[in-house]
């Protein structure tokens, strides 16, 4: 038992430490790749995930790994309180030098370990980062977007999927384990079930980026 807990010790600091060398070498380069991949339609994807979040005049938004800010200042014009958090220096950098909303606050933080009380937020999301975690981070992440949120809050996810078509499927999973390491484990692995077993109960799902992401929302489940 004590060696297997070693080796998850190991294996997320392993992690920790890829992650943030892979922060540092994208940061410069981030906006202009997921403008490529999004083949254009960036903005509108951030438009989808405000609407689809569907948030109360007045709620407070956390954005868990911001990256360059850029889903969090699309919440801020709509007049919402956001914090987003991150746990590369580098990628907050970029995006504390485009903040020019009053109604946005940007930390460093890890995802997993979030430091906000419980029942914080009215929303909690996450977009296009769970596919870098590994398993652990990544249930660990979900199980503290859940803590933080108040009862019956929302709970957005944004990341990669497959489209039904299988001769699409089958580009698109090839193409992107290209230069995303940890993506034909998150891919293959059952998302929903992993949001359901972190208390999140799915109310709505919307494909987008032509079947290669998706969208979902979902609500706190009631605290047992």
């Amino acid at each position: 038992m004590r060696e297997l807990t070693q080796k998850a010790m190991d294996e997320e600091e392993k992690y920790y430490r890829s992650l943030k060398r892979y922060a540092h070498f994208l940061a410069p380069f981030y906006d202009a790749v997921f403008r490529s991949l999004s083949l254009g339609a960036e903005s509108d994807l951030r438009e989808k995930v405000v609407g689809l979040a569907n948030a109360a005049s007045g709620s407070t938004i956390l954005d868990v790994a911001t990256g360059t800010g850029k889903q969090a200042f699309a919440f801020a014009r709509k007049g919402y309180d956001v914090v987003g958090i991150d746990l590369s220096e580098d990628m907050l950098k970029i995006a504390r030098k485009r903040n020019k909303y009053k109604n946005v606050k940007l930390e460093i933080a890890d995802a997993a370990n979030l430091p906000f009380e419980d029942y914080a937020f009215d929303v909690s999301y996450v977009s296009f980062a769970l596919h870098d975690m590994i398993p652990i981070a990544r249930e660990k992440a979900l199980k503290e977007m859940v803590r933080v949120t108040k009862p019956r809050g929302t709970i957005v996810i944004v990341d990669y999927a497959l489209p039904k078509n299988k001769a699409s499927r089958f580009l698109i999973y090839h193409f992107v384990k290209l230069y995303e390491p940890y993506y034909p484990e998150f891919i293959k692995s059952d998302l929903e079930a992993l949001l359901r077993k972190s208390g999140i109960e799915i109310e709505e799902k919307l494909p987008v980026l032509f079947g290669a992401g998706r969208i979902i929302r979902g609500a706190k489940m009631d605290d047992e």
